[in-house]
């Protein structure tokens, strides 16, 4: 058995918030637990599977007792918004039938999307689906990250590579990757290629740095961070 966990789950709590926030009585949790999926599922199919292929790469949910909130961090919000906010207003009206619940959205801009292990997962599945050279699509997205100001990067692709009878595994790794540093930043995303002759999986990890750097530089500390491990005694 591999002893791996989520990088992000791992961290909530200690350096990273939650992405969902909101707080109900025990009958109610499991309703709101399904709808905050349908709603991530519902966005992600809207916006990154059909025009206008907006590059959302995360969904963050916060509930009132009457009202529901959704955050949106995208690559490119123009084409979330739409024309006059045309796009925008229509995904407001679609999650306010879907849920029953009065609804607003509020759009993130990705500043630096070769630096989003989601958006950087979807590149290579993207490129895949065109029929590039697996190894060579996952080199250049490796080699986009690092230049882009990442630590390290590590991009797994598995499944029929190139339409092999086997399935088989390409790892590449470049730079470094404490997985199990808890103050490093590291950005997890998945994605998946569907071929003809079946499906690849995508996993990407970016390690951005340490926290505890961050705070030095000025930049607001997470929540939770401890700024210093214990020592050696």
């Amino acid at each position: 058995m591999g002893q791996k966990t989520h990088p992000y789950g791992l961290r909530v709590g200690i350096t990273e918030p939650h992405k969902s926030r909101w707080y109900a009585p025990k009958a109610l949790y499991g309703e709101l637990l399904v709808e905050d999926y349908k709603i991530r599922a519902f966005i992600d199919k809207r916006l990154n599977r059909k025009p206008p292929f907006a590059a959302v790469a995360g969904v963050e949910i916060e509930r009132t007792r009457e009202e529901l909130k959704v955050i949106i961090s995208s690559a490119r919000p123009g084409l979330v918004i739409g024309p006059k906010g045309a796009e925008v207003e229509r995904l407001t009206e679609e999650l306010q039938y879907m849920t029953g619940r009065k609804v607003g959205i509020s759009i993130m801009e990705i500043k630096s999307p070769d630096l989003n292990a989601t958006l950087a997962a979807e590149g290579v599945a993207e490129q895949l689906r065109k029929r590039v050279a697996f190894r060579r699509a996952v080199k250049m997205k490796c080699e986009q990250v690092m230049a882009a100001g990442a630590k390290g990067v590590w991009i797994v692709c598995s499944g029929r590579l190139g339409g092999a009878e086997m399935s088989r595994v390409l790892k590449m790794r470049l730079g470094a990757l404490p997985l199990t540093t808890l103050q490093a930043q590291i950005d997890y995303g998945t994605a998946e290629s569907f071929m003809s002759y079946g499906t690849i999986g995508v996993k990407c990890w970016i390690f951005k740095g340490f926290y505890q750097k961050q705070e030095e530089q000025g930049v607001p500390e997470a929540v939770g961070t401890r700024l210093k491990g214990r020592g050696r005694r």
